[in-house]
């Protein structure tokens, strides 16, 4: 097992580039199930978990040759069904969130599917009804197979329908969205999920051939066709990674130069940072964070204390709330984080406080930070890294501390970002990994 050495207190200078975005990637590369042709996919991360969603294709059948740097094709012209019923496949899935987005694909061109209920990462109950109870108004029979514990999915030809999900699930509306597009007839798709994510998978598949429209809102209607064709796909930047440097940026009190980031689908982060007194530009496509001594967290316009909360799509993701905590330990001011959609991501902020935060958790939910205003600097710790974000979370506050840090079970980090040691490295950072 893996771990993080880290000198903390060194500024950080130059340009990074953020990696293609992960929550984007392993929805594409399921969506290449739906068709017999090519498909290209550029600006795949070089990370754990999409690693192995790729050798997991390969075992299934799926042709894949490595193009380029990041640059993978998909060829599911001889998909080894038998493959798919083995133990050892529903073993790969258990240990990969993202298998579940396989069923829609395969229930849409094969009939079928079986799945392992899907791990990843331990920040509380990830419930998989949204994904079930749309795939089953598409005509689909599940059956739990309660022995292996598997999930059995079987369909003759999948018939469009009219639904409203009962949460807008990113991964839910994809694996609905994926197995809608072979279905025979209209469906309609209500309270989806409209990420910019989804915004890609949409329009990759209606270049190879889907009919979908009500792209980037929350009502989707896809008219069923008879087959899909092949194309080539580039993969967004990460938003989530593009966040975490200006969060890291403002904790080091350092000069960068995001590059890249397509802004217009950041959405509401830069504002987000901004609320925290994070001063950034945009320069053309590139976000620009100057290095600042101080930043104030603003108050509400009636004085009361300012409250940050995730939300669906367009609201904030609640993958950056971990690092927009951590950031607020250096701001002036006190901010009230609001974790909404998951129930177990701000038990790491312990963590935070043996290194010295003033943290308040209030339940599993929500917690007042009451910021240093670089009055005093967090002090080194033994850390542990509960999930991706909270990893990185904790890899900012070790780079902002006095004194020398160790992050262990780095590999949850590995699953999300992409050789970030070595690039933190080259505008500055010391982190040895051990």
């Amino acid at each position: 097992m893996a771990s993080f050495v880290i000198e903390g207190g060194h500024r950080l200078s130059g340009d990074i580039h953020p990696q293609g975005a992960k929550n984007e990637v392993l929805q594409i590369i399921c969506a290449t199930l739906l068709t017999a042709e090519e498909v290209t996919v550029n600006n795949i991360p070089d990370i754990l978990d999409v690693n192995n969603l790729i050798q997991l294709m390969r075992e299934m059948g799926v042709t894949v040759a490595k193009e380029g740097i990041d640059t993978y094709s998909f060829k599911a012209e001889n998909v080894d069904l038998a493959y798919l019923e083995s133990d050892e496949f529903l073993k790969k899935c258990s240990s990969l969130r993202g298998s579940v987005m396989l069923i829609g694909p395969m229930v849409a061109r094969f009939g079928k599917a079986l799945i392992s209920k899907p791990g990843g990462d331990k920040i509380g109950r990830r419930r998989l009804d949204t994904h079930f109870v749309g795939i089953q108004n598409l005509g689909a029979d599940f059956r739990y197979d309660e022995a292996r514990g598997i999930y059995e999915i079987t369909a003759d030809r999948l018939q469009g329908n009219y639904m409203l999900l009962d949460e807008a699930s990113v991964t839910g509306t994809a694996n609905i969205l994926m197995a809608a597009v072979l279905a025979k007839g209209t469906t309609t798709i209500y309270n989806a999920a409209c990420e910019p994510y989804l915004q890609q998978l949409c329009r990759m598949l209606n270049r190879m051939g889907a009919k979908i429209s009500g792209i980037a809102s929350n009502l989707l209607t896809i008219e069923g066709v008879e087959e899909l064709h092949g194309t080539q796909h580039t993969v967004l930047p990460d938003m989530i990674e593009v966040g975490s440097f200006i969060g890291m940026a403002a904790m080091t009190k350092s000069e960068i130069t995001i590059k890249n980031v397509s802004y217009e689908n950041l959405g509401i982060i830069p504002e987000s940072f901004r609320r925290l007194g994070i001063k950034l530009e945009q320069r053309g496509d590139d976000i620009y964070v100057p290095a600042q001594e101080t930043y104030e967290i603003e108050s509400f316009i009636d004085g009361s204390i300012m409250t940050i909360a995730d939300a669906p799509w367009p609201g904030l993701t609640p993958d950056l709330l971990s690092v927009m905590l951590v950031v607020a330990t250096q701001a002036k001011g006190s901010v009230l984080i609001h974790q909404k959609m998951f129930e177990s991501r701000l038990f790491f902020v312990d963590k935070l406080i043996d290194m010295g935060a003033q943290i308040i958790l209030c339940d599993p939910h929500r917690a007042v930070v009451i910021g240093h205003n670089h009055g005093f600097k967090l002090r080194g710790a033994r850390l542990t890294s509960p999930d991706i974000r909270a990893g990185i979370a904790l890899l900012i506050a070790a780079m902002s501390a006095e004194g020398t840090s160790t992050i262990s079970n780095i590999e949850q980090i590995d699953r999300g970002y992409q050789n970030i040691e070595g690039r933190l490295n080259a505008i500055g950072a010391r982190i040895t990994r051990i």
